[in-house]
Order: structure tokens, then C-alpha cells, then sequence
């Protein structure tokens, strides 16, 4: 068995690959870091990467503050009931799609296709939020995020080469199409179904520009539009925060606040990265 032999060029990809990494990993462990740094012994501007004293002050101030509570709770909200509503969606109509017999079915392709291109833009889509009266209101957020033709032509795609046999087999045993999209499409579905799982509720739970359009009331914030007024703003005051804040540094509380936002994500991502790739790529391909 031969060994690969490392040239020159290898060496300086890999050393290029690690300066890359670090630029990427060092500002979330310092964020982390001092996170996690006692009051008592914070420093302002100091490059630590490591607490000199461990404390989860930040943490608890943030976990008894009503404000975060409720911005924590409404980006939970969103992300489920959007993460359901677009997989549903998505699957629904890509799967009508793929049937041939279909009445219209070239003509919604290419009404899908044409909004790849085109889009009504920022000024019309709020305009039609507000006429509907769903200003302040979490559905605002949900509705407008809750499909595109992107998504819609990966799982069309991915679905066009299941087996049309099982299909047909289920029929024969007296299976309606209803039937057959919940008990057959979607268990063989399972890799493409949860990569959109994942891409979906990461587009939910890190929505920022539309929470911030279309929800003015802090009392329906997201947990990112809240984080963005605790980093941009002077002090945690001006996020809606109240309490006795005196002896937390403020930026102990903003970096505990952005690896909250973060933490979620970071702990589903890993259960469902196996089937990231395999689902997704498949359906990009064979499209």
C-alpha cells in the first residue's frame, strides 16, 4: 500500500485551511469565554480564551429576565410551527408536481420557475402584510418565509426518482393519494425530509430582517432582533431588560445572550448532519 507524499503545495493548503479555521473558531471562544468569566475578575478588552474564573452569573441574569423569556419563547414559536408548516408545504406541493397527470401541471412549474427570477420586493410584500392586519403578529413572519422555488424544485427532484412501483403497489391495496403521500412518499423521503428540517429551522430560529419589519412590538421580538439591540445598543437597558444589573458586565451579558441564540442549533445540527449532504445532494443532482 502506497503513502501518499506530502509536496509543497500541500503544506501551504493546510496551512491556509488552519488560518481559515482559526479566523473561524477563535471569536466563538473568546464570545464563550467571556461569557463565562466571573464578574469579579473581568477585564474590558482582554484576549482571553479561557475564563480565569468560571461563573454562570451572565446566564442566570439572562434566564430570570421576563424580556429574554419572551423573546426565547417567541422565536421557539416561530421555528416549530414555521419548521412544520414549510416541510408540509414544500413536500405537498413538490410532490403534485411530480405527477404527470397533473391538470396544469407545465403551468405551475413555470410559475414556480418564474419566481426564482422575479420577486415583488420589499415595499409590496410589507403592504400586503399590513393589509391583512398581520403586523405584531408571529404568522407575519411565518407566511412570508414559509416556501420558495428553490426548496420546492430540490424535493421535486428528489422525489421524481422514487420507485414509482411501491406507489403503484399501494393503489392496488386500496391506498388513496393522501395515503400514499403520508405511509409511502415521506418514510422513503426521510434524508431529504430532515436536511430540510434543519434547513428550515435554522432559517426560522435565525430570522432577524423580517421579525424586525414586521414585529415593532417588543413584547412579539425574536430572540436574534433582541440580541441585535443588546450588541448595537450601549447598555441592555435600551433591549427592555429589568433589573439590577450592577455588578454583570455588560458584555458578559450580550456574549451569554448570542451563544444562547447560537446553542440551540449547535445541539440539533449534529443529529441530522448524516443525512444533510445525502438528501440535499441527491436532489440537487438528479435535478
Amino acid at each position: 500500500m502506497s503513502v501518499k507524499k506530502f509536496q509543497v503545495f500541500d503544506i501551504v493548503i493546510y496551512i491556509v485551511l488552519f488560518i481559515i479555521c482559526c479566523f473561524i473558531v477563535l471569536p466563538f471562544l473568546y464570545i464563550l469565554s467571556i461569557s463565562f468569566t466571573s464578574p469579579e475578575v473581568y477585564t474590558a478588552y482582554s484576549l482571553d480564551f479561557i475564563p480565569k474564573e468560571f461563573s454562570l452569573s451572565a446566564y442566570k441574569y439572562l434566564m430570570n429576565s421576563s424580556t429574554f423569556l419572551i423573546a426565547l419563547k417567541n422565536s421557539f414559536v416561530i421555528t416549530l410551527i414555521g419548521t412544520f408548516l414549510a416541510l408540509f408545504v414544500t413536500f405537498s406541493f413538490a410532490y403534485g408536481l411530480c405527477k404527470k397527470d397533473l391538470p396544469g401541471r407545465k403551468i405551475f412549474n413555470i410559475l414556480v420557475i418564474i419566481t426564482l427570477l422575479f420577486n415583488a420586493g420589499i415595499i409590496p410584500n410589507y403592504m400586503l402584510i399590513k393589509d391583512l392586519n398581520l403586523m405584531n403578529n408571529k404568522w407575519s413572519v411565518i407566511l412570508v418565509m414559509i416556501s420558495s422555488a428553490w426548496d420546492i424544485i430540490v424535493v421535486r427532484s428528489f422525489l421524481e426518482n422514487l420507485p414509482v412501483e411501491m406507489e403503484e403497489a399501494a393503489m392496488v391495496d386500496g391506498y388513496n393519494d393522501i395515503q400514499i403521500f403520508f405511509k409511502i412518499v415521506l418514510p422513503l423521503s426521510l434524508p431529504c425530509l430532515a436536511s430540510f428540517l434543519l434547513i428550515f429551522g435554522v432559517q426560522y430560529w435565525n430570522v432577524y430582517f423580517n421579525s424586525m419589519l414586521y414585529l415593532a412590538d417588543p413584547g412579539e421580538w425574536t430572540l436574534q432582533v433582541l440580541v441585535k439591540s443588546m450588541i448595537v445598543d450601549s447598555s441592555s437597558d435600551a433591549a427592555g431588560f429589568a433589573g439590577d444589573e450592577r455588578f454583570i458586565p455588560q458584555e458578559t451579558i450580550r456574549y451569554a445572550s448570542v451563544i444562547l441564540s447560537v446553542f440551540p442549533i449547535l445541539l440539533v445540527y449534529p443529529f441530522l448532519q448524516k443525512y444533510f449532504v445525502s438528501g440535499l445532494m441527491v436532489g440537487a443532482v438528479k435535478g
